[in-house]
């Protein structure tokens, strides 16, 4: 059911393919113990300055994409949390898998994307093991909006 006004950001709810781009519905799993997600959109505008704009410039938003930095602990045994800490030793297309991402409001984000693990395993003795990977979208993602609600 779709939530109204505000939320916590943990109604927000993440899950990686864990057959990489093969990855069908069975295969999107959650990725346990993970404490943020945070998103940068990376808008490609371009300008340019016609004479009739008296110097003013114009500009159009011709591209985009955005990025998911994402920390959290190292959880071994869960198949979500595995599968985004064995990406830290691959490279190429092995990075690249499918992610979802529900929101509160019912909506869902469904895209291509490239992992790039930044952070596993290491830490100070009495730490506990950390996970961070970027996510880079990779392509136009599919969302579908929420349901609406009739009365």
């Amino acid at each position: 059911m779709a939530s109204t006004g505000v939320f916590p950001c943990y109604e927000n709810q993440f899950s990686v393919g864990t057959k990489g781009e093969t990855s069908t519905d069975t295969d999107m799993k959650p990725i346990a113990e993970m404490e943020s997600y945070s998103i940068k959109f990376d808008g490609k505008p371009q300008e340019w300055t016609p004479y009739e704009t008296d110097g003013w410039t114009e500009r159009m938003m011709t591209g985009k994409g955005f990025t998911l930095s994402v920390s959290g602990k190292r959880c071994v045994g869960d198949v979500g949390n595995d599968y985004i800490a064995g990406l830290a030793w691959l490279n190429g297309r092995s990075c690249n898998t499918k992610m979802t991402w529900n929101f509160p409001s019912g909506g869902k984000l469904e895209f291509n994307a490239v992992v790039n693990v930044t952070s596993v395993d290491g830490g100070k003795s009495e730490d506990i093991a950390p996970l961070e990977f970027d996510v880079l979208s990779n392509g136009k993602p599919t969302y579908t909006a929420p349901a609406a609600s009739g009365a």
